[in-house]
């Protein structure tokens, strides 16, 4: 006797869940509850955990600390990327340039020494004609004294050809390959700056801290969550509607929102589904078509969905 009424139980807790199902719907009222989609904050790079800067129910603004890793390669790998920066840019910052002042005046120094030969040479060159004409020395020393001239005027030309390569930048070419060597290193500079800062992470909205999955010390994995947060826009609400009154429901509407606790709140429909979310057993027909049940959300205020928990059933009313 006492095992048929255990077994009499729950059927008759079916028949009364039924029952206030039916009541329910026929007053428009439909129950649900609320849902929160979290934001698993991670580090794509693994490494020791280092800060915590949150608690488990904090509530945090965007942009507040979350947590740091260990980074000591990555400010070691940014350190040096800067370096290769300034190397490049000194390099192609010098192929702009001509030579240095001094190597400048060290070529000018050597012209005017080369001008003042020429000079000399010149005046020899004159006297060996008119000495060569009066018979007092040989035509070979003539040849000598124009040879020497030659020679002269030859290494002006060509200090002076030398002055100008000093006052000429690089070559065009070499320029462009140096700016390119500047352009590599301020691309790797930048990715050393992301994978440092990819090792400390920030809130990306104002959220509730839901929970916080290690402590300062653990070694982290790369792309394991260290804090979950729930942002109130994240919350929403579900509801199922009964199949007669689907054509009742569209993107948009209104909808009232009862809690035990919490006052009235409006929110809106978001989404419909196009399928049921379950229905009966047996075949269709106009008897059964009742139990087909759909899936309704919809989404509140952020400043009313903070007053909502994950979890927490709701009444829902059209």
């Amino acid at each position: 006797m006492k095992t048929q009424q255990l077994k009499l139980l729950p059927i008759a807790g079916l028949c009364m869940v039924a029952l206030a199902a039916c009541h329910a719907a026929k007053e428009g009222v439909y129950a649900g509850y609320a849902e929160g989609e979290y934001v698993r904050v991670a580090s794509p790079y693994a490494g020791s955990l280092t800060a915590l800067n949150v608690n488990r129910g904090d509530r945090i603004q965007a942009g507040a600390a979350l947590f740091a890793l260990e980074q000591e390669n990555e400010r070691l790998a940014r350190e040096e990327a800067a370096a290769r920066v300034k190397q490049a840019e000194s390099q192609a910052e010098n192929l702009r340039k001509g030579k240095r002042p001094e190597e400048v005046a060290a070529v000018r120094a050597q012209l005017a020494q080369a001008e003042a030969a020429l000079k000399l040479s010149t005046s020899e060159m004159k006297r060996t004609e008119d000495l060569v004409a009066s018979k007092f020395l040989s035509p070979s020393k003539l040849d000598e004294a124009r040879s020497a001239q030659d020679r002269d005027r030859s290494r002006v030309a060509e200090l002076n050809a030398q002055l100008k390569v000093t006052q000429l930048a690089g070559r065009s070419d070499e320029i462009s390959a140096a700016l390119s060597e500047v352009k590599a290193a301020r691309e790797q500079l930048a990715q050393a700056d992301w994978r440092l800062q990819q090792k400390s992470q920030k809130a990306p909205r104002a959220a509730l801290v839901a929970d916080t999955l290690y402590t300062a010390g653990e070694w982290v994995q790369a792309g394991m969550p260290v804090v979950s947060l729930l942002p109130a826009e994240n919350i929403k609400l579900k509801f199922f509607v009964p199949e007669k009154q689907l054509g009742a429901l569209k993107i948009g509407q209104d909808v009232n929102v009862t809690c035990d606790g919490c006052e009235a709140l409006t929110a809106k429909v978001t989404y419909i589904a196009p399928q049921a979310e379950y229905t009966s057993p047996l075949i269709y027909s106009k008897e059964n078509r009742a139990t087909l049940v759909f899936m309704v959300e919809a989404r509140t205020k952020s400043a009313d969905a903070i007053k909502l928990h994950p979890g927490q059933p709701v009444e829902v009313k059209l």
